[in-house]
This record gives C-alpha cells, sequence and structure tokens, in this order.
C-alpha cells in the first residue's frame, strides 16, 4: 500500500478512492481515460498509458478466442488510455494555426466520447491549457480529475473531482504525484485482472 512508504499521502487517501471508483466506472461502461499534463507531468501522463495499456504488477493474459494463441501469448490485457499530451504534429500544427493553450482541449474534443474520464496533470493547478480541457470535458460529458499540488488552483475548481498532494514545491509534488498515480493504477488492474 502507497501509505507504508509516503505516509504523509494519508490525507489524500480518500480523493484517490473516489479517482479510482471513477475511472473503474468509465471502464465497466466502456469508457477510456484520458491523461494530460505539461513538461515533467506530460511525462506522468505517458507513464500513466504505459501501466494501464500492459500489465503493470500483474500478468494480464489474452483469452480472445478471435485470436491465435501464438499472438494472444505475445499480447497482454490493456485497459484503454491515451495521452493527451503527446505527439508533435497536432501539437505545432495547432500552434502555428489556431492558438497554442487549446491544443489540449483540441485532442480531447477528437477523441473523448461521454462517459470517459480525463486525468489532468498540474503541480500548481493553473495550467490554462488543462483548465482549457477540463471545461471542454464538462460540455461533452468527460469526468475529469485534477491531480496538482496542495492549492489545487483553478484546475481543482473546474474539475469534477481532484486529488491534491501536500505540497506547493514543483519537485515535492511531481514525488507525490509518481506513487499517487501507481496506486490508481495498480488498483484499478486488481479490479479488471484478478489473476
Amino acid at each position: 500500500m502507497i501509505y507504508e512508504n509516503y505516509p504523509e499521502l494519508e490525507c489524500v487517501s480518500a480523493d484517490i478512492d473516489h479517482a479510482i471508483d471513477m475511472i473503474a466506472d468509465s471502464y465497466k461502461n466502456g469508457g477510456k481515460l484520458m491523461t494530460a499534463g505539461n513538461g515533467g507531468s506530460a511525462s506522468d501522463s505517458e507513464h500513466i498509458v504505459g501501466e494501464l495499456m500492459k500489465g503493470f504488477k500483474k500478468r494480464r493474459p489474452v483469452t480472445d478466442e478471435r485470436i491465435p494463441v501464438e499472438l494472444a501469448a505475445k499480447l497482454q490485457g490493456a485497459l484503454p488510455a491515451v495521452s493527451l499530451s503527446g505527439g508533435l504534429a497536432l501539437p505545432t500544427a495547432y500552434l502555428n494555426d489556431v492558438d497554442g493553450e487549446y491544443i489540449v482541449a483540441q485532442t480531447l474534443y477528437g477523441l473523448a466520447k461521454p462517459g470517459d474520464t480525463a486525468l489532468l496533470i498540474s503541480t500548481s493547478g493553473n495550467a490554462k491549457n488543462l483548465c482549457h480541457a477540463a471545461d471542454l470535458a464538462k460540455c461533452i460529458g468527460v469526468k475529469t480529475i485534477a491531480l496538482t499540488g496542495k492549492t489545487g488552483g483553478k484546475l481543482a475548481e473546474i474539475c469534477d473531482h481532484a486529488i491534491k498532494v501536500p505540497s506547493t514545491e514543483t519537485y515535492r509534488v511531481q514525488e507525490y504525484h509518481l506513487p499517487v498515480y501507481h496506486e490508481i493504477c495498480a488498483r484499478i488492474e486488481d479490479i479488471f485482472f484478478d489473476n
């Protein structure tokens, strides 16, 4: 459990539980998780996708009878997740042609459907591009979770739910975000891959 190694994160345990429930509900209803962040938080966004789209702490055997056994043996069960912070073509085109502050919102608009969940990661909680994406998510039926520092910023106010780790120093916030999202990924995996 996360709190053995990070007792200072016990203050957000209920928030982590609620985020897990939100993401699990989305998956149970055919949705996906979309993640986004800037800088180091963009890397965290990609990291989360990696933990969900393949085995994290468990083997996730593929038992789909449509897939030949030899191929299935080289695949792992996946939970649909995509980072809205990746790639170069769309972000640079949008930055050049429209407005860079809305790149994440545009990507969300193109990929999201009602019932999906977006996990938006910002150490300050004031990343304008993520706030725009959260505003859009409300319009199109996508649930939002902010993962921020102690104050939560504007993002925590906009999102449906927030996990505000107990620090305002950027490097400490980033250090706390890693065990928080690892806990989320491990427990989501436990829900859907009970082996």
